[in-house]
């Protein structure tokens, strides 16, 4: 299941389309434009509830110039996270719901979901190379927690705040 960040629909996609050219089954958008989804409180559910794609959640708001100078180290690393992983931007100051949700005390903070868990997080601006070796890492340990779960048939996800 891959949600659609312009309409909210959930898309059943074959794991073998995913890097091909997917498209919204209500809406006709790309599932994936090669840029970070914009996150709100409309395409939440979708994105990074009901979605089978890891959600990496980049909070921000324009007056933080750490952020403006991650922006662009973010948005690179899209290309080499994707389709593994979903990438999206969330403005703090548009959707102060959903930041205080995941407790955000300190921007940027990227936060990794996956089916609406919390698996990772990190405070602070970082590089490409070093967004996309925490993310890859994060999410490695998360399947790792997922597959060795302490509950048979638990689907709990460890909470790894790094």
């Amino acid at each position: 299941m891959v949600g659609c960040a312009a309409c909210g629909a959930t898309n059943r996609v074959p794991e073998a389309r995913m890097s091909a050219d997917a498209r919204c089954g209500r809406c006709g958008v790309a599932l994936r434009d090669g840029r970070p989804a914009i996150l709100t409180g409309e395409n939440f559910l979708a994105l990074g509830e009901r979605s089978d794609v890891p959600l990496l959640i980049d909070f921000w708001a324009p007056w933080c110039g750490p952020c403006r100078a991650m922006a662009p180290a973010f948005s690179a690393a899209t290309a080499e996270l994707e389709p593994a992983l979903r990438l999206a931007k969330l403005n703090t100051e548009v959707e102060p719901g959903l930041a205080e949700r995941f407790g955000i005390q300190s921007i940027p903070t990227l936060v990794l979901l996956h089916k609406g868990r919390e698996v990772a997080r990190h405070s602070g601006a970082m590089a490409t190379a070093s967004i996309v070796a925490w993310a890859q890492r994060a999410f490695s340990n998360s399947l790792a927690g997922y597959r060795q779960s302490p509950c048979p048939g638990s689907t709990e996800l460890p909470h790894d705040r790094t």
